[in-house]
């Protein structure tokens, strides 16, 4: 079906004068776009009108009451914004939606057409079973950010008034500032600008919100004015109708929100929550799928495909984009690498109902930026017969065949390099877990297909696989996110203290740090903090084990400043500094010396466990592996621990004796 539009294209003529419309109707049996200026009301109006028209062309009587409702009814309510099409659903009918998403991918890219209403559970099920979270519209992230959308909710009706425009709601705020401008214009025009208001205040849409409201006020009772219609009326009467009103809004809105500054950190975070409105005020998807804080705003969902009887269709995007494949912003949209994740899902799994994929768009730790690839995604998929979907975290390996190639290296040489660091980075993952780290109980390896496109020309364009990593994510708090307010719980914080103590024994065992060796890598991302129902921590887990075995060679006493840290950088916060340290220490000297047990009674097990590798080549996992341990055997324990007692500014008592007490 064509789509036959009444009104100016949505997003504007190329080179016209004339301002884009702001709202659109489109009614998706019939095929038309409604785009007059006006409200979706009004919209709606015209629309009938129109079919009456046409029906009375073919011979037809007009629409009853009851067959114009129904009409109505099969309409879709879209806001134009900058150059996107937003689609405002009812949540009771998503299938009349996705009709005019389609419809309206005749005159736009899909990348311009976003969805609202993501507080709505309906609308975002909807929209991730069609595997497109992609398409749910971003809220503005930064101050920039939000004042552009508050410039952008900018919009008149008919008359001169322009009016602040909540995308979700559908009620237009009108402050104190443009109702004060309204007294500057010539007198016919005011009495229509005032009129208009007139018309809109007692009036609700059809989400059942008012037309207009009175920015920042509450129960706010115009003034009753002259009866009729105010641009009948005399113009005294007129100007002082609107003098009375500007009094009233004057009297009711404070100082600080009666001038239109987006630089006004207060006017602008009111007006910004105004436009959002209280019915978009539920979680972000990320806390719906129970991740944790540091992932608020740091998701950015790509496009994939959709599973319909149990067949992938991927999203019509891709097309787009090899129509299109210089087009900037469907090259930053459209990433490759998730169609070779879903592959990947579907052959292993035959019951998902759902996936979606997005990339983790900047680094969760507190590291500086290394080489290397450091692509890192998150997969949520829905399982038949699962209650909740499942949430797996991809890891991109950090030196692949691209990689290398880039080096100048041949394809065979760059293919056996690239294996060699994904059994070096298995070797570690086995490593780690001897020596006591505490690792997610599973990590799988795969690989994806990738066009290669690096600046070796000799290879340019051929396709070379890539290697990542997935594994569950897991659920708790990265021990560096935790809110300065659990600390207030003496319970919370000597839990903690433990479980950090423990982890860090292990932690400085592996020489776990940057490439460069200059910086410890601990407590700053990657440790990830287990609650239980009482939310008191009861495990922690290394999600990652990035950088260990880098340092194998840093006798560990030198380290002893790096590994009080966890505790000074928390001192401020704690309800009992002295008894948090103490507790960090003992469970740092007794999980060090556990291990170090372990490996003396076992001393032939830890050594042969990689004799298969190279021990010869320095720098080889066979390497580092013999050293770590010879270095964990001559390690003095209690040495260690007390220096790094000295490095914590605080009285503390004797050093206790590890083999008499435990913590």
């Amino acid at each position: 079906m064509t789509l036959r539009i009444i009104g100016e294209p949505p997003l504007g003529r190329p080179g016209a004068n004339v301002p884009p419309v702001r709202i659109g109707t489109v009614f998706p049996f019939a095929g038309v776009l409604i785009t007059l200026p006006g409200i979706h009301a009004t919209q709606r109006l015209a629309f009938v009108q129109d079919l009456n028209t046409r029906r009375q062309q073919a011979g037809q009587p007009p629409l009853t009451e009851e067959e114009e409702v129904n009409e109505w009814a099969q309409s879709v309510d879209l806001i134009m914004e900058g150059d996107r099409i937003l689609i405002r659903p009812d949540p009771d009918n998503m299938p009349l939606a996705f009709e005019a998403d389609e419809l309206l991918q005749q005159l736009v890219s899909k990348q311009k057409i976003r969805y609202l209403m993501l507080s709505d559970v309906r609308v975002r099920q909807a929209i991730k079973e069609r595997g497109e979270c992609w398409r749910i519209n971003p809220l503005p992230q930064t101050a920039s950010e939000m004042a552009q959308m508050i410039e952008h909710a900018r919009m008149p009706v008919g008359s001169a008034v322009v009016y602040f425009y909540n995308h979700i709601t559908g009620t237009k705020h009108l402050t104190v500032q443009e109702v004060a401008r309204l007294g500057t214009l010539p007198a016919p025009e005011l009495a229509r600008a005032l009129q208009e208001i007139r018309d809109l205040l007692p009036r609700h849409n059809r989400l059942y919100n008012p037309e207009v409201d009175f920015f920042s006020t509450t129960d706010f009772q115009p003034p009753a004015g002259p009866e009729g219609d105010l641009t009948q009326c005399a113009p005294a009467a007129v100007q002082a109708y609107h003098a009375d009103l500007l009094a009233r809004l004057r009297a009711l809105v404070p100082a600080d929100l009666q001038k239109d500054d987006p630089d006004n950190l207060i006017w602008r975070n009111q007006m910004f929550a105004a436009l959002v409105g209280k019915r978009d005020q539920s979680p972000p998807e990320e806390i719906l799928l129970g991740l944790s804080p540091e992932f608020f705003m740091q998701i950015e969902w790509v496009p994939g495909g959709r599973i319909l009887h149990g067949e992938l269709i991927f999203d019509s995007i891709f097309d787009e984009f090899e129509a299109q494949p210089n087009d900037p912003e469907l090259r930053a949209l459209c990433d490759e690498r998730a169609k070779g994740f879903l592959f990947n899902l579907l052959r292993e799994f035959t019951d998902i109902e759902y996936i979606n994929v997005g990339r983790v768009v900047t680094s969760l730790s507190r590291r500086g930026v290394f080489s290397g690839r450091r692509g890192v995604f998150l997969v949520e998929m829905k399982r038949a017969g699962s209650a909740q979907p499942i949430v797996r975290i991809l890891r991109m390996q950090k030196w692949g065949i691209w990689e290398h190639l880039d080096e100048n290296k041949d394809l065979c040489w760059s293919i056996m390099e690239a294996e060699d660091y994904t059994e070096y980075i298995l070797d570690r993952r086995l490593g780690c877990r001897q020596l006591g780290m505490n690792l997610p109980t599973q990590m799988t390896t795969r690989k994806i297909v990738e066009r290669y496109q690096g600046s070796n020309g000799h290879y340019f364009g051929r396709l070379i696989w890539a290697t990542y990593f997935e594994r569950e994510y897991v659920r708790g708090v990265a021990s560096d996110k935790i809110l300065p307010s659990r600390y207030l719980s003496l319970e919370y914080g000597l839990r903690l203290a433990r479980l950090l103590g423990q982890a860090a024994a292990a932690n400085i065992i592996v020489g776990r740090m940057t490439v460069d060796t200059q910086t410890v890598l601990f407590d700053d991302g990657d440790e990830i903090i287990i609650e239980n129902k009482d939310g008191l921590p009861v495990e922690l887990i290394v999600a990652d084990h990035t950088g260990t075995f880098t340092d194998f060679k840093t006798d560990l006493l030198q380290l002893a400043a790096d590994y009080a840290k966890p505790v000074n950088r928390r001192l401020a916060h704690l309800a009992n500094g002295r008894e948090f340290a103490e507790i960090y220490l003992r469970s740092f000297l007794a999980k060090f010396q556990e291990i170090q047990d372990e490996f003396r009674m076992r001393r032939r097990a830890f050594q042969s466990l990689f004799n298969l590798l190279h021990r010869e080549e320095p720098g080889s996992f066979g390497f580092r592996w013999e050293h770590v341990l010879a270095r964990l055997d001559r390690t003095d324990a209690v040495a260690l621990a007390n220096a790094i007692r000295a490095k914590i500014p605080m009285p503390l008592s004797t050093p206790h004796n590890p083999q008499e007490q435990k913590p």
